[in-house]
């Protein structure tokens, strides 16, 4: 694990954009085209809008997320209203977007149809994850009935339903294999709670108890932890 420490996260956020940017623009340029798997939540907006901002051909860049809830996309807890309204703006509003959530009423019902959008690509340019205060990652919640699926790396799966025991919404997920196909992984984080986090997950061996583990353990990628006091 390479850690990244920075004194705020303005500081982070400025270096992110940046070396996200600089990834996405090599692929473009190797590639023809380029991809991003982002997160939702408070954590990451100064990063959305940074990168929002960086000068490339954004219409060679597809984006989609690590995990969303299964709620209409003008929702207040959807991902997808989350990041139009602060990642595809300014610069970045000619990028494509993969929605995870479909027309299907129950994510169990529209997970075969996600799978078949994200069949499609083949390895991400860059994942970038955050991490709850209970160690989970994307929607693979400690707890969960599909944990095990979700963290199966011989599943061939892309995607799953998912009821968390203590959060609201069904979601659906990547799984840890397809987050795992990537050229850069990122585990972006700020303040001391999720510090504390992480120093657990890196104590221990469980990654039922502690998801995130199962990303700091695997070694078919490596990781870089952006942090931020």
């Amino acid at each position: 694990m390479d850690l990244q420490q920075f004194e705020n996260a303005s500081a982070l956020d400025m270096a992110l954009a940046d070396e996200v940017s600089t990834r996405l623009r090599a692929a473009i340029e190797s590639q023809g085209s380029a991809s991003l798997v982002v997160s939702g939540g408070r954590t990451p907006l100064g990063f959305f809008h940074g990168l929002s901002q960086q000068v490339l051909d954004w219409s060679k860049v597809t984006v989609s997320l690590a995990d969303e809830r299964w709620v209409d996309n003008a929702h207040q807890d959807s991902n997808e209203k989350l990041v139009r309204e602060n990642l595809l703006i300014n610069e970045a509003c000619c990028a494509q977007f993969l929605a995870l959530k479909n027309a299907a009423d129950t994510a169990l019902a529209g997970a075969a149809e996600t799978e078949g959008a994200l069949s499609s690509f083949g390895k991400f340019t860059v994942v970038i994850l955050g991490m709850g205060d209970d160690g989970h990652t994307a929607s693979l919640f400690p707890g969960a009935a599909a944990l095990d699926a979700g963290l199966d790396l011989n599943s061939g799966r892309s995607c799953l339903a998912v009821t968390p025991t203590a959060a609201p919404h069904e979601r659906i997920s990547l799984t840890l294999p397809r987050l795992l196909d990537t050229e850069y992984l990122v585990i972006h984080i700020s303040g001391a709670n999720k510090q504390k986090v992480l120093e657990q997950a890196q104590a221990g061996q469980d990654v039922k108890a502690l998801p995130i583990r199962a990303i700091l353990q695997q070694t078919v990628v490596p990781v870089t932890v952006f942090w931020a006091s």
